[in-house]
């Protein structure tokens, strides 16, 4: 059981840290690696939750959250895939291209 405590600790610290990437991430790509990992760390701290209070139910909860995460992540990614916030766009002064 105190194993079980530890690696709670140990997982709200490596959460911690993920959050404190997620703020001052210096790109949007750091940012969103980041809260790719608090998504992780979120499923693994509800399994081991569910495991120390004796509740395996949690284990669907875990996985139903584990496909929400993977799917919110897609969704910034194919959001962000073209455009980049680090570089203002390129703009023609309203002359025309063709």
């Amino acid at each position: 059981m105190t194993m079980f405590l530890a690696t709670a600790f140990a997982l709200l610290v490596t959460l911690a840290l993920a959050l404190t990437r997620a703020f001052l991430g210096p790109t949007i790509h750091d940012r969103i690696l980041a809260v790719n990992v608090v998504g992780t760390k979120t499923v693994l701290m509800i399994a081991v939750i569910g495991f120390i209070t004796g509740r395996p139910e949690f284990v669907d909860i875990a996985i139903v959250y584990a496909l929400l995460n993977y799917i919110g992540i897609i969704a910034v990614l194919r959001v962000f895939e073209d455009t980049s916030l680090a570089e203002p766009p390129i703009s023609n002064n309203g002359k025309d291209s063709g």
